[in-house]
């Protein structure tokens, strides 16, 4: 998931997404990709180097990387006075033209922002297809990557993405709004809608949605997702490969008639279509909304937004009735991969290194409001995220959708399928109908 603020998640995680058509499977294909020369040229200024000298290691991110790319490679340095280093950030988008332009032209910088699994041009496995990236997998990080997420951080068994965990899907809600409608954080869907009908009564909206800004549309449809599918068919992702099954014949089709509901109910604000992210913040953030279903990533944000930041909290969003086997959506965060082209210069290599030290793993997970991949005696997990964890720990979170997906075009197929859903232009069929025919193009 891809949103606003850079997230790959749900590619979200995280900005409004990659729309590129182009995610060519060979290196030639991949870099037909890479817009022109005067779209880097434009961009320049947003990618400006902003520490180090030019003939050190390049590094270029998203902008949520940057707070703990530069705590990292402060620590990083401090043993390491003679090496310089450059960084580099911006939005996704910006971002993406410019690395992909690079990639093209042979000079792509030595460390770079990638996305996990595959749906986007810019993921592992689109960039690992094309020849792009540089096994890590000798790196002793590598074999605590679990299972369950090895489709993130793999392709074809070796590893070529560096990310410290997973962020969440979840409500961020106005504790004090909660509080003064008399109710707590739901656990199942049945009470989820009773509290929405107090919240609503309470002349409060109870679910804030800035659908205009096109990420935004996944994150409920993500939230509802793995109980309506993955409880049911762990295996979901491998028969939509194998033309098993479709979104249209699948539990999606609950998904969306339960985002339809909420809207039906007038749960959410008037023209969610019309309504940015940055509207939806604000709307909890000053008890305007009573909540918002969010990536942990943007709790920042939200706190950002409001006076008093322990005011905004998060629960798990309940997308079914029993809460001892509830299920939901944790997506790896954009992470790092190593060009193909610094991949005999050491110090690339040994920087990832660097960040695959626990204690690393837990700070890049801290500065994003992420769960890192993995825990030790000495992680502190932020305690928001608290109540995700023993599902999460029992097994029931699923990446974001989009990181099994096998091509670039599903997820915008999806967000304006949301849209045309939310302005009713079409039905749930319609919608799904949609996502399966951007399914079947080959990428």
């Amino acid at each position: 998931m891809t949103t606003g603020q850079g997230h790959k998640r749900p590619t979200g995680h995280t900005s409004t997404a990659d729309h590129d058509r182009t995610t060519g499977r060979s290196r030639r294909g991949f870099l037909r990709a890479g817009g022109g020369i005067a779209a880097a040229g434009a961009l320049a200024p947003v990618l400006s180097g902003c520490s180090g000298g030019s003939d050190g290691l390049r590094i270029v991110g998203v902008t949520d990387q940057q707070l703990p790319v530069e705590e990292l490679l402060k620590l990083y340095r401090g043993s390491r006075p003679g090496e310089s280093f450059t960084t580099s950030f911006a939005p996704t988008e910006q971002m993406q033209t410019v690395v992909r332009t690079q990639l093209a032209g042979g000079n792509a910088p030595d460390v770079h922002a990638v996305y996990p699994g595959s749906g986007s041009a810019m993921s592992m496995v689109e960039l690992a297809r094309a020849g792009l990236l540089t096994d890590l997998s000798t790196q002793p990080w590598t074999a605590n990557i679990p299972a369950a997420f090895g489709t993130a951080y793999r392709y074809e068994g070796r590893t070529y993405l560096y990310s410290a965990g997973s962020c969440l899907i979840g409500a961020i809600y106005n504790k004090k709004v909660f509080a003064r409608a008399g109710v707590e954080p739901p656990s199942t869907w049945k009470e989820l809608l009773a509290v929405c009908t107090r919240l609503r009564a309470r002349g409060v909206v109870p679910i804030a949605l800035g659908a205009q800004t096109p990420w935004v549309t996944q994150l409920i449809s993500y939230a509802l997702v793995p109980n309506a599918v993955y409880a049911h068919n762990a295996g979901f992702d491998d028969d939509m490969a194998a033309g098993r099954t479709s979104f249209r014949d699948s539990g999606w089709a609950d998904a969306l008639g339960r985002y339809q509901e909420l809207q039906r109910k007038g749960f959410f604000n008037d023209n969610p279509n019309g309504t940015t992210f940055e509207q939806q913040t604000a709307m909890v953030a000053t008890g305007k909304a009573a909540m918002a279903v969010q990536v942990s990533a943007v709790l920042g944000v939200f706190r950002e937004a409001t006076e008093s930041p322990e005011d905004l909290a998060m629960f798990p969003f309940p997308g079914g009735d029993d809460p001892a086997r509830l299920w939901i959506p944790a997506g790896i965060v954009v992470g790092l991969g190593v060009s193909v082209r610094a991949r005999r210069d050491p110090r690339a290599a040994d920087f990832i290194a660097f960040l695959g030290k626990q204690e690393n793993i837990d700070r890049w997970a801290s500065a994003v409001f992420a769960i890192p991949f993995r825990r030790d005696a000495s992680t502190a997990v932020d305690p928001v995220l608290e109540p995700f964890l023993p599902i999460v720990d029992g097994g029931r979170a699923v990446p974001f959708m989009d990181q099994r997906w096998p091509n670039a075009e599903v997820q915008p197929a999806h967000f304006a399928a949301v849209q045309d859903l939310l302005s009713g232009e079409t039905d749930v069929r319609g919608a799904l109908g949609q996502m399966d025919d951007a399914y079947r193009r080959a990428s």
